[in-house]
């Protein structure tokens, strides 16, 4: 019987132009004021005032299992970008979301980091993707159908989604040219026995 797939931490993720790094405390500052931006955080939860109360999450998030919260950064200089994280997974498909940007940035940026969280969750054994988005977040939502996501309901102001296995291969295919060499996975942080570089096409 083969054992299910986990969502593990990695280090740090190579795009190609952008790097997906394991979120620390350090980063809380950053994560705090792109969550409290009223743009950028419209259609999230509450954050506290402080940037202790983020700082307490990323303590936390540090010792935990089933879940990657990573920092989207420029591949050049590794400026702090945005973040998205991977979590819940239920059986062979995996959520994701806390997916925010900086305003002003290409939409390549959204494209590519949106197909490394897809090729990281490939390489960690999954095969699909569901989720949910804010029913105002059209701008989110019509990305993801762009994509091939299936609005399977709505509730509680929610549409969710999925990503089938065609689905989410059709869209890497469609999309490739924003990330012609897939990723390369350095150094997963549950997984100690691997250790180096492996790429992941």
């Amino acid at each position: 019987m083969t054992a299910l797939p986990v969502i593990r931490k990695a280090r740090c993720v190579q795009g190609r132009t952008l790097l997906l790094r394991d979120a620390c405390e350090a980063d809380a500052p950053f994560i705090h004021a792109l969550r409290s931006d009223p743009v950028r955080a419209r259609h999230l939860s509450a954050v506290p005032p402080q940037v202790q109360a983020q700082v307490d999450w990323l303590r936390r998030y540090a010792g935990s299992q089933g879940q990657a919260y990573f920092v989207i950064a420029d591949g050049q200089n590794g400026a702090p970008l945005g973040t998205v994280r991977l979590y819940d997974a239920r059986g062979t498909a995996f959520c994701w979301g806390s997916w925010l940007l900086l305003p002003g940035l290409p939409a390549r940026c959204g494209i590519e980091s949106a197909l490394m969280v897809y090729h990281y969750a490939l390489w960690l054994g999954f095969d699909s993707a569901w989720f949910e988005v804010r029913q105002e977040n059209a701008s989110v939502w019509r990305f993801h159908e762009n994509f091939g996501a299936h609005r399977t309901g709505a509730a509680n102001g929610h549409y969710q989604y999925e990503l089938p296995p065609a689905a989410l291969q059709a869209a890497l295919q469609k999309y490739r040219r924003y990330l012609p060499d897939g990723i390369r996975v350095l150094e997963p942080v549950h997984d100690l026995a691997m250790k180096g570089e492996n790429a992941a096409q």
